[in-house]
């Protein structure tokens, strides 16, 4: 480690101020803080304020997105072959091209496929997406350090592997490219770079897509990474879902008979169910990273200990998600809209919520910075997740447009929050 810290020293003059190298300094830099710990100093008058910097930071937030990345990467294997087995027991052959290819490659047979069989599938689709996604998002910022003189910092760590877990495994990869690159350019770069950025990168990217590009990345044949395969998320099932019976229960009830068809010359359907375990647990369709409640869950423990994601955003999503979903169900009694019947619980476990409100909507750049703004900047996301879910359905999710909207109005509540603090101090202390 000695020669190598000595080899890295030798060549920084050719990447320094006037050096022949030197606009390639956020390269070398980035090299060098990346193996070691970077070596200048304070000097004189410091004040230490925390004892994390931002590469601990974001190192923290990617070890929260593992449990939900590796469970995702099974479910995506695992949704896959219950598909598969399901069109093999009816004595049919799965003719998929270049996924029947795959599915030969990996050694399935007709029987259940192993946890390694559907963490391997899975990871032939996660993999493709993760690796554009970190290409052509880390050349754009290498693109824009070098022109700025910055130094590459860590914060692309964390938003090159969101995004690919928002996304569907079946999209395109030159969408995912196309996506990532608006996110990057527009939503974080024009406005100068890590921490300037008022909206989340990632969820930038998504809408990007969505508005874009919607039957590639919604609709009932991208979530499963099987060609001519058609089934609906949970949300989608419940928005769809006709009025029937008494009590308004008929979103729900329906995710018991959830109809599915593998398309064929004489196409086989099949009916599954949904329980609330099931979408807790995430073994259901849905974007590759979003569908498991339980690993979001874990993720919200990691960053709580490290006291990077805020518990009062988090709360506040939930709170707002509660008190929204409760106060439609009240109301709209009678309504054939099914959406406005699901009871909060339900909310909970579907869509992406759980990971909307865990690792989104506690961004620190674009959330709420106040202790008492993040309570409302929350209550706002959940509040607005369940109103867009419910009013409009045409688009069952909401949790992705709700932080947006809520990055949006974030720096005006922190702004009400303190002008309302320091009116409240200067009655406090007004002298006569």
């Amino acid at each position: 480690m000695k020669a190598l810290r000595a080899a890295l020293d030798k060549v920084h003059p050719l990447f320094a101020k006037g050096g022949p190298l030197q606009i390639a300094y956020p390269m070398y830099e980035a090299l060098d803080t990346f193996l070691y710990t970077p070596g200048e100093v304070a000097h004189g008058n410091t004040h230490v304020r925390d004892n994390i910097d931002l590469k601990r930071m974001m190192i923290t937030v990617v070890m929260a997105l593992v449990p939900a990345t590796l469970f995702g990467m099974w479910n995506v294997g695992h949704q896959a072959n219950l598909t598969i087995e399901k069109v093999k027991a009816a004595n049919e052959v799965y003719q998929g091209d270049w996924h029947n290819a795959i599915h030969n490659w990996v050694g399935f047979t007709n029987d259940a496929a192993s946890i390694g069989d559907c963490m391997a599938l899975g990871l032939i689709y996660f993999l493709p997406i993760y690796i554009v996604t970190m290409f052509v998002g880390g050349h754009i910022e290498l693109v824009f350090s070098m022109l700025r003189g910055h130094e590459i910092n860590e914060g692309f760590l964390v938003t090159g592997l969101l995004f690919p877990l928002t996304l569907p495994p079946t999209i395109p990869l030159w969408q995912v490219a196309l996506g990532i690159a608006f996110g990057v350019i527009i939503a974080k770069e024009v406005f100068g770079g890590t921490g300037r950025n008022f909206l989340n990168v990632a969820l930038s990217a998504r809408a990007f897509l969505y508005f874009g590009y919607s039957s590639e990345i919604s609709g009932n044949q991208v979530w499963t990474a099987v060609d001519g395969f058609s089934g609906a998320t949970a949300l989608g099932q419940m928005a769809n879902a006709q009025a029937v019976g008494e009590g308004g229960g008929f979103a729900v009830k329906s995710l018991t008979n959830i109809s599915h068809a593998f398309g064929t010359a004489d196409p086989i359907t099949w009916t599954s169910s949904i329980s609330w375990m099931d979408a807790f647990v995430g073994n259901i369709q849905g974007c590759i990273g979003e569908t498991s409640a339980l690993m979001c869950l874990v993720g919200a423990g990691i960053l709580i200990a490290a006291g990077i994601g805020s518990w009062r955003v988090m709360l506040g999503v939930l709170l707002g998600v509660t008190g929204t979903a409760l106060l439609l169900n009240g109301v709209t009694t009678g309504v054939s809209n099914p959406m406005t019947h699901i009871p909060f619980y339900w909310h909970y476990v579907t869509g992406g919520l759980a990971f909307g409100l865990v690792f989104m909507a506690t961004d620190p750049v674009s959330a709420s910075m106040t202790d008492k703004g993040k309570w409302i900047y929350g209550g706002l996301i959940g509040f607005m997740t369940v109103l867009i879910r419910c009013i409009n359905p045409a688009y069952p999710e909401g949790i992705m447009l709700a932080i947006l909207f809520g990055n949006v109005f974030a720096p005006l509540i922190d702004y009400f929050v303190v002008a309302v603090n320091v009116r409240r101090r200067k009655a406090r202390y007004v002298t006569t």
